[in-house]
């Protein structure tokens, strides 16, 4: 599934799509930078979704929460 600029993840190991602003979120993320478990896909722009993986891993993407939905959608519809 396509999370902007071309980079892509796998549907089905994905847990949780959520917006970044909430400071549990941020702690999260922050966890996981200690940790080295962060992937940013966000091209250098403003991340706008914060995607929790099922390996503890965190993406941050430049796509909405929304956005990221309706192309789950359609990558499950093509399976």
């Amino acid at each position: 599934m396509e999370i902007g600029f071309g980079n892509l993840i796998n549907v089905d190991r994905t847990i949780a799509v959520v917006g970044p602003d909430s400071s549990p979120i941020r702690r999260i993320v922050q966890d996981a930078k200690d940790r080295g478990a962060v992937i940013d896909a966000s091209s250098g722009r403003k991340t706008r979704a914060v995607i929790i993986m099922e390996s503890e891993q965190i993406v941050m993407s430049a796509l909405t929460p929304e956005e990221i939905e309706q192309n789950m959608r359609e990558a499950v519809c093509d399976q």
